[in-house]
């Protein structure tokens, strides 16, 4: 049995934190001591981790001292065979309370991003990058971002890559025709409507007002397009703004913050991201184990995902005309059923949930083997 403390900067926050907590349950249900830290204060529900397995650090700083302190006195308390640490913030803090600790665990970093968005992170990242050396592992989670991050000096002792995945039997598709029309009718659309859905925090990165460009034009066609945007956030007022100018307002119906994205989802025709920086995206991926077809900008890991004119289609970031040329042939519903089935098939194949915790077993496993042996000769 593996005794594993999972480390994520706030728990629940994005996709690396959402990996943290997958892993941690499933592992949990395999046998193994899970143990989850936030280092920030942890908000939202979080399904799966009982409460005396989650500590939250509420650091108030960069780098709190009084934070520091307790983390390096649970993984004395607890001595962990292994240390998994979401994101280089996220290192920085288990790599230092190790030692505080003086703990001998192994250390495995997960890396979650490939485009720095600013001077700041670039910098940050001159910095960590002595930090994923020392590390026992570093777990990429595509092969696009593998390659682009050895070069630059961002690895460790062992590089693996480990596709992100979905649990596919909570995200398939349960909605027959008569509950999926209500479903659309409860957001406000009609039979007829070719419904185009965006799974992403509301930030200038995802890029939506993309979409509504998008809708515009693919309404000027003729194609009755709306966009069902799920979530919320910083730009929600700039796309607003856009559709407005665009006189397509009435066509994008934003839903704010959702616990469960999967009727959203459902309700949708074809499901698109429009993403300048993606490493390699569970959104994508529930789409997808759902049955629908996506389109996908071309970035981070997307080609290892999707196929073109197979289970979706893939067009250049930033790039309008191509975007509406992917999405105009997917409101043939015969076309789109078929395509979104074979999206369905390949996540099946390929990115499960359990293919992806298996792997992140097999890698802890291998890493903590020689302990592992040492415990079971002593007992």
């Amino acid at each position: 049995m593996l005794r594993v403390t999972f480390v994520a900067s706030s728990l629940p926050h994005g996709g690396a934190e959402r990996l943290a907590i997958t892993l941690m349950t499933r592992l949990a249900h395999r046998g193994h001591e899970c143990h989850a830290l936030a280092i920030r204060p942890a908000t939202g529900p979080l399904d799966g981790i009982p409460p005396r397995r989650l500590i939250s650090l509420d650091a108030a700083t960069f780098l709190d001292q009084r934070a520091l302190r307790e983390f390096a006195d649970h993984l004395a308390r607890l001595r962990p065979h292994a240390v998994v640490a979401a994101n280089p913030y996220a290192l920085l803090y288990a790599w230092l309370a190790l030692r505080l600790a003086r703990v001998h665990a192994r250390l495995v970093a997960t890396f979650h991003s490939t485009r720095l968005l600013g001077a700041k992170e670039r910098l940050l990242m001159l910095a960590y990058r002595p930090l994923f050396w020392s590390s026992d592992a570093l777990v990429f989670v595509c092969e696009r971002q593998k390659r682009y991050w050895l070069p630059r000096g961002v690895c460790s002792r062992r590089n693996e890559v480990i596709h992100n995945g979905v649990d596919t039997d909570a995200f398939r598709d349960r909605w027959d025709a008569v509950k999926r029309a209500a479903l659309r009718a409860s957001l406000g659309f009609g039979a007829a409507d070719y419904v185009v859905g965006v799974s992403a925090i509301l930030r200038p990165e995802k890029n939506h007002v993309q979409m509504v460009e998008a809708i515009a034009e693919l309404r000027r066609r003729g194609i009755p397009a709306r966009a069902l945007f799920v979530g919320d956030g910083d730009t929600r007022a700039a796309i607003e703004a856009r559709a407005r100018d665009l006189g397509v307002a009435g066509d994008v119906v934003i839903t704010g913050l959702v616990d469960d994205v999967r009727p959203c989802l459902a309700a949708c025709d074809v499901v698109a991201l429009c993403s300048l920086s993606e490493t390699f995206s569970l959104a994508a991926l529930e789409a997808m184990a759902l049955g629908r077809p996506v389109v996908h900008s071309e970035v981070g890991g997307a080609a290892e995902m999707i196929v073109p004119g197979v289970n979706g289609f893939l067009f250049p970031a930033g790039n309008t005309p191509a975007l509406v040329a992917c999405l105009a042939p997917l409101a043939d519903r015969t076309r789109a059923r078929a395509v979104g089935a074979r999206a369905r098939r390949l996540v099946e194949q390929r990115f499960s949930e359990t293919a992806m915790v298996e792997r992140y077993e097999q890698l802890l496993l291998d890493l903590c083997r020689e302990k592992l042996e040492a415990a079971a000769h002593a007992t």
